[in-house]
């Protein structure tokens, strides 16, 4: 009997403990989901406290009436709008004004051929047809006079310039040192074609052409053609020279040689090999 009672006994707490660990669970679980609601209100109460804080230490006392007239718009700024009022976008839209001096300046002057032609105004009357054609045909003979004067100047030139080339070919065939080189300019410049220089000054003249003279018997140089412009001459030329007799011509060549003269002188001298 004692072991049968005692399985009854243990069967009977173990039920007495099983019911009292299922009431114990949903209560537990109850329990549990009471505390985590709570939680969740309390910060939803916390986060709309939080928000009533932010947004009222955000806010704007609202202006009045006045205020607004003497104080310029709020604007509000969004992406677009930021975007559009870029600096480049600003610089380029802002108008020139005195107080805008980064506002690009227009470029208001006028370009030469740009204005419109005005007519030339027609004459209604005889007389002022008579009058523009007496003005017209003043005009050309105005012009014709300055070109005509201009012409003269160039020709006189260059017949002055042709004086001294004639007196120079004088002496160079009669060989006189003293005449060929009166005509030359104190710092007369020879030249090479195109720009070499071969001495300058008439020191090195006189000992260049004053031992060829001294030396050789005959000198000839005889003009093939010549041009004259102003104070240019060109001249092509024969050169004939004798060495030991002065009847004998045993060299001849011809040069091509450019002066330029200015005031009765020859100044520049270019040989053109």
């Amino acid at each position: 009997m004692k072991p049968l009672f005692f399985v009854v006994s243990l069967l009977f707490s173990w039920q007495l403990l099983a019911t009292e660990s299922a009431s114990v669970a949903p209560q537990a679980k109850t329990e549990a989901k009471t505390a985590a609601t709570k939680a969740g209100e309390d910060k939803v109460a916390k986060d709309k406290a939080e928000l009533a804080k932010a947004t009222e230490s955000a806010s704007v006392e609202k202006p009045t009436e006045s205020e607004l007239q003497d104080s310029p718009a709020v604007i509000t700024l969004t992406p677009e709008l930021v975007q559009a009022t870029a600096p480049e976008a600003v610089e380029s839209t802002q108008p020139i004004t005195a107080t805008n001096p980064n506002a690009p300046q227009v470029d208001t002057s006028k370009v030469l051929g740009n204005e419109t032609a005005k007519p030339a105004a027609i004459p209604k009357t005889q007389q002022e047809k008579a009058v523009a054609v007496a003005q017209a045909e003043q005009a050309v003979i105005q012009a014709k006079e300055a070109l005509t004067l201009k012409q003269q100047v160039k020709a006189k030139q260059s017949r002055e310039s042709l004086a001294v080339i004639e007196q120079l070919i004088k002496a160079y065939n009669a060989r006189n040192i003293d005449a060929f080189i009166s005509i030359y300019d104190e710092n007369v410049e020879f030249y090479a074609f195109p720009n070499e220089l071969l001495f300058k000054g008439k020191e090195k003249l006189i000992a260049r052409y004053g031992i060829m003279f001294k030396k050789l018997k005959c000198i000839k140089s005889s003009p093939i053609k010549r041009i004259v412009h102003g104070n240019i001459v060109i001249d092509h030329e024969l050169s004939e020279t004798c060495s030991s007799d002065p009847n004998v011509v045993d060299k001849r060549t011809e040069l091509i040689s450019s002066y330029q003269v200015e005031n009765g002188k020859i100044t520049k001298v270019l040989f053109f090999r």
